[in-house]
């Protein structure tokens, strides 16, 4: 059965993004310091059309859970663009050019009706606007026989955890301090049966696996 998968990168004070996001700055003041760690290692590069790059712990991590995914969800913020009703004259085309690297279907929650974008590489990114529930119905059947990863942003990933649809959960906690932003867990309390089964811990990032607890 086709699980839903998370990973995202969190401050040590619970943040995915700094204060400030906007279309210009996506991931707000200090935000892309979350990132630093997943750049250089070539389980990132490989997908985005870039050579070499470290191969170690952390990337094995990331080797893992690229693996077995046939379908995307995230939600409008990661997306992109300005908020409200799609531009029609100059649509939003996504923050990865026209070569995504996700090569697969892509479900993008929002409250706006907007045709599928079909973009190179296979990767096509499908406007749902009945909700998270749809959204990740839909990316299972588009995902087959393998597993949907969560793209984020946090709301979604809020969404989820309250509806209980998680099924996995890699929380790259990365030692810095944000002070503001979008927290991971606003709204959360309860984790839905998700618990920790594995930790690797390196300098630059601690990578916590949760899965769900079977009944």
């Amino acid at each position: 059965m086709s699980k839903l998968r998370l990973k995202i990168s969190v401050s040590l004070d619970g943040f995915v993004a700094g204060p400030d996001q906007s279309v210009n700055d996506p991931l707000g003041k200090g935000g892309m310091r979350l990132h630093e760690w997943v750049v250089p290692l070539a389980a990132w590069r490989e997908p985005h059309g870039l050579v070499g790059g470290e191969v170690n712990e952390s990337n094995a991590v990331v080797l893992e859970s690229i693996a077995n995914i046939g379908a995307t969800v995230m939600g409008r913020n990661m997306f992109g663009g300005h908020p409200g009703p799609w531009n029609r004259d100059k649509p939003w085309m996504g923050w990865w050019g026209k070569n995504p690297p996700f090569r697969h279907p892509v479900f993008v929650v929002t409250h706006y009706p907007r045709e599928p974008l079909v973009l190179e590489g296979n990767t096509t990114f499908v406007f749902v606007t009945e909700g998270i529930e749809a959204a990740v119905a839909l990316a299972k059947r588009a995902a087959g026989n393998q597993d949907v990863t969560l793209g984020g942003g946090a709301n979604v990933a809020q969404q989820c955890l309250r509806a209980g649809l998680m099924d996995e959960m890699e929380i790259n906690l990365v030692p810095i301090l944000l002070g503001a932003g979008e927290r991971l867990f606003d709204g959360v309390t309860d984790l839905g049966g998700l618990e920790l089964v594995r930790t690797v811990a390196t300098p630059q990032v601690v990578h916590l696996k949760f899965t769900k607890r079977r009944k």
